[in-house]
């Protein structure tokens, strides 16, 4: 047990140290912030340190348990209706818990909250039982993505030019840390009935259709309240005089995330508690196992969600702020390049997928591959959306091209690339995105005088559509090297059959 606390303590620090050294760096050489806004991101960076090391063994020794067991089960019932019926609930109730999804309904004032969360829960819950039933039958994922992307930038022609940021950014927002465990382990239970050799490869894609399901959502409400603007919350925090009123500032968040967060585990866990009692019956030893590691997940994600709300958003917004009024603003590219890059280490649910990934690949992709993709892919979406920031290019100009070639790139590569590509999307663009890297593009669209709601949202929108391509061209490069491998291996062949020969020719002499 200390061994695996202190290897997840690694993991954490390894992950939140670079972005910590970069905004101190350039508070203290380009980009004056307040000391007080400072202190609560150093605060908020032990928190992250701590909630990142609880809820990665969490996720290890419960969450990913639970959600592999229960799609096994499921599965092995036969009862088709039963499965679709299940995954619909489920993906509704880890939905509507989300802490960002209620994040994302305030934003937007013209529609009733309450509309918004149960459209977007009802989205996910739709496209998982959607995945289930692929999952199952075998279907190309290529196929389903295309049809219904097709169906959602059709359906985006439609909808008001201010409010498709926001839309796109639903996507990304709702797969994160509560749902990317549960639903990645379900996917891989419910594909372990299947004896095909594809049967591992769909076991992800679940993530991918499941970020479609809250972009058409929200698109339909645009189409249905026709809103004419969309409110963002202000990310600014009010001056703190001493240590007394930072701790107070903290004391006052952490009541509001122990509920949040009690809240957002009790619909998994109680729906787990009732298969136990009707049909898993698993032995004592490794249900007081999931048990601990649940207390391990709610802890880790209590202090890591207050850690980046109350730390990290000012943070960002300071940075964005100040490096956009600087004479050479265009600063805010390179820089935002490189916060992206370090910063997508930092997300919960990407150490999930990576283990996720060399486990059903048994190492054929590595951890370390995976994440660097990731990184890539992050850095150039917020290259971009700076771009946006500074220009005002519409985000449509930026997704379409990109999804477009993220389809075209699955044609070349092997079907298993895909769906992690896809996957990763909606992994990559969690709460570090929303926490940190939304704010600082709102700080440098208040700067420049730009539209907030159509120049800095969408990139969350950005962060889950590079990684599309740049995990795919991961694939084409794995099938370069296999090719190669292949090419290789056939003359080192013939050289050792003629080399036996000649052996066999000397011994016969």
């Amino acid at each position: 047990m200390y061994k695996r606390l202190s290897e997840k303590l690694s993991e954490s620090l390894k992950a939140t140290l670079p972005i910590v050294a970069i905004v101190l760096l350039l508070a203290l050489i380009l980009a004056p912030i307040r000391p007080d806004v400072l202190l609560a991101f150093l605060l908020g960076a032990v928190l992250l340190v701590v909630g990142m090391m609880l809820f990665s063994l969490g996720a290890e020794v419960a969450m990913e348990p639970m959600g592999e067991k229960l799609g096994t089960h499921m599965t092995k019932t036969r009862k088709l209706w039963l499965i679709l019926l299940l995954g619909f609930g489920l993906g509704c109730l880890i939905t509507m818990a989300e802490p960002d999804l209620q994040v994302l309904a305030n934003q937007v004032n013209a529609i009733p909250t309450s509309a918004m969360i149960w459209a977007v829960a009802g989205g996910v819950g739709l496209f998982l039982a959607v995945a289930l039933l692929r999952t199952l039958l075998g279907v190309s994922l290529r196929l389903l993505l295309i049809i219904f992307y097709a169906a959602t930038f059709l359906l985006a022609l439609f909808a008001p030019p201010q409010f498709l940021a926001v839309a796109f950014d639903a996507g990304g927002v709702t797969t994160g840390p509560m749902t990317v465990p549960f639903i990645m382990a379900f996917g891989v239970g419910v594909s372990a009935i299947r004896s095909d050799e594809h049967a591992a490869d769909d076991s992800f894609g679940l993530i991918s259709l499941c970020s479609i399901g809250p972009i058409l959502a929200v698109l339909i409400l645009c189409l249905i309240y026709k809103p004419d603007t969309v409110a963002y919350d202000s990310t600014w925090m009010d001056p703190v005089a001493n240590t007394i009123e930072m701790g107070t500032l903290f004391g006052r968040a952490l009541p509001h995330y122990l509920k949040e967060m009690a809240i957002a585990l009790l619909p998994v866990t109680a729906v787990f508690g009732l298969f136990q009692l009707i049909s898993l019956k698993l032995n004592r030893r490794t249900v007081i196992r999931i048990g601990i590691g649940l207390l391990q997940t709610y802890s880790g994600l209590v202090l890591f969600l207050t850690g980046v709300n109350v730390g990290f958003m000012p943070a960002g917004s300071y940075l964005g702020y100040v490096l956009a009024g600087l004479d050479c603003k265009w600063i805010i590219i390179p820089l935002g390049m490189v916060i992206g890059y370090f910063i997508v280490k930092a997300e919960p649910a990407v150490y999930v997928l990576m283990r996720q990934v060399e486990s059903i690949t048994n190492g054929a992709i590595s951890g370390k591959a995976l994440q660097t993709s990731l990184s890539v892919g992050v850095a150039v979406s917020i290259g971009l959306a700076m771009l946006r920031v500074l220009t005002g290019i519409s985000v449509m100009y930026m997704l379409i091209p990109g999804y477009a070639v993220a389809i075209g790139l699955s044609f070349l590569v092997p079907r298993i690339f895909t769906a992690i590509a896809f996957d990763s999307g909606g992994v990559a663009s969690g709460p570090m995105t929303a926490t940190f890297l939304l704010p600082f593009a709102i700080g440098a669209s208040v700067t420049v005088g730009g539209n907030v709601t159509s120049d800095a949202f969408g990139v969350v929108a950005m962060v889950a559509m590079t990684p599309l391509v740049t995990i795919q061209l991961l694939g084409i490069t794995y099938v370069v090297k296999q090719k190669l491998a292949k090419g290789a291996a056939v003359p080192a062949q013939g050289t050792a059959a003629a080399a036996g020969s000649a052996a066999c020719t000397v011994i016969e002499l």
